[in-house]
This record gives C-alpha cells, structure tokens and sequence, in this order.
C-alpha cells in the first residue's frame, strides 16, 4: 500500500486559516450584539484526508459536518474525535438512513416527511432518540433540496408527532448571490426561525439556526446564525477524485 505523505506546509495553512476562521466568527458574533462564544464553528471536511482533520481538532474544534454517508463512515475511526460533535450536512437518502444513524450526533439535512419516516423507524428501532435540523430551501432553486418556507410549519408539524426524533432547529443553504442578498435570505431564514419559536409547539425546539459557509458565514453572523459550517476557508479548495 503507497504511503500517504502529509504536505506540513498545508498543515501550517491549514491551523492559520483554522484560527483565522475562529476569530472571524468570534469578532462577528460580538459585532452583532451576541456572546463572543453564541455561534459554533463547524469544520467541514468534505474530501480532506484525515491527516489534515485531526490537526485542527487537537489544536480545539470541536464541531465536524460531513457531506456523505460513506466517506464519514470511512474515516471516522481515523479521526481524534473525543469530544468532538458530528453532523452530517449533505442530502441524506433514505436507504443511508440505517448507516448513519446513532454514528453521527445530528443530521442536519432533513427535507421531507418520508426521510424523517425512516430517520424515526430505525433510531425506535435502536432505542435511541435522533436530533435532526430541518432544511429549507429558501431560494426555491430545483437543484437544492429542502422544504419551502411557505411549507416548513406544516413539516415541522408532521415530524414533531413522530416518535424518537427531536427537532432542533432549521438549517439553509442560500443561492450564489452577492452578500447583501445573501442577508435577505438569512434574514428571512432568522424570521421564520424566530416565528417558530415563538410557538413553544411540543418537540419543536428553535435551537439551531445553521446558515453560512466559507464565502458568507459573516453575512449569516449577522442574520442570526448560530452555526457557520466552513470548509474551504480551512482546508483549502476541496478535491474530487
């Protein structure tokens, strides 16, 4: 088997850009009238090595989001996880549903009733509770999933009847657009959030508002956000194989 060889220049880059991040999100946070420790960083670590991951969870993150069901499972065991929160952020099929279950602390990309059907069916199953955040597609784009804002109460809703799954929050991904759009979306997103909350409706807990990633986590900030899930802003532009 090759030896992976581990570049220490990209390892010196990605600490710097680690702490960098950690201060942005922490200059942002107190900027927008909140508690310099009010909004996690999630570290994303979407196609990067382990070898690159586990410098920054010894040096303290500790929050990961992973994309996919198999390469997460993949690298798990390699990773300095204790202590250490996991997401899953990417599109969650519902045949995956019984991989990653009880492997991961919160799935943050559930967008519809059936998915959320089969999240409670196996953790039941498990006799575990699994906590979810809810995705709204809040610009309406076909090639993003998620539920509308003009139907995320009615999903909410159905979820919070179904045993052994525990709403958390809400979590979106906006268009491309330049920032100042980006902060409608954000700020809509905090509206709803805020609305929702505002309810007390049974297992419907507004705890987690995740918006913002590498290009506009500080935007998000500002909007309310209390997770930015970064990752090329760490590790570099990503590499698929």
């Amino acid at each position: 088997m090759e030896k992976f060889l581990i570049d220490e220049n990209r390892v010196s880059t990605v600490l710097d850009n680690y702490r960098r991040v950690k201060e942005n999100v922490r200059a942002a946070a107190v900027k927008a009238g909140r508690g310099e420790n009010d909004v996690r960083l999630m570290c994303v670590t979407k196609t990067v090595e382990p070898e690159y991951i586990n410098p920054v969870l010894d040096s303290g993150a500790d929050l990961i989001g992973e994309n996919r069901v198999q390469e997460f499972l993949g690298k798990k065991d390699s990773l300095h996880l204790e202590g250490v929160e996991k997401h899953l952020i990417g599109h969650l099929q519902t045949n995956k549903v019984k991989q990653i279950v009880g492997e991961v602390d919160l799935i943050q990309s559930v967008d519809s009733i059936k998915l959320a059907k089969e999240i409670s069916r196996v953790s039941l199953n498990r006799g575990i509770t699994s906590d979810i955040l809810v995705e709204v597609n809040i610009g309406l784009e076909e090639s993003k999933s998620g539920t509308t804002l003009d139907s995320l109460n009615e999903l909410l809703c159905e979820i919070a009847e179904l045993p052994s799954i525990k709403i958390r929050g809400l979590m979106t991904i906006p268009p491309i657009c330049p920032e100042d759009e980006a902060r409608k979306y954000f700020e809509a997103m905090h509206k709803a959030f805020v609305d929702i909350k505002a309810k007390k409706q049974d297992n419907i807990n507004m705890e987690i508002l995740s918006m913002g990633m590498s290009g506009d986590y500080e935007a998000a900030i500002a909007e309310g956000s209390n997770i930015v899930r970064v990752g090329s802003a760490i590790f570099g532009a990503r590499k698929y194989f």
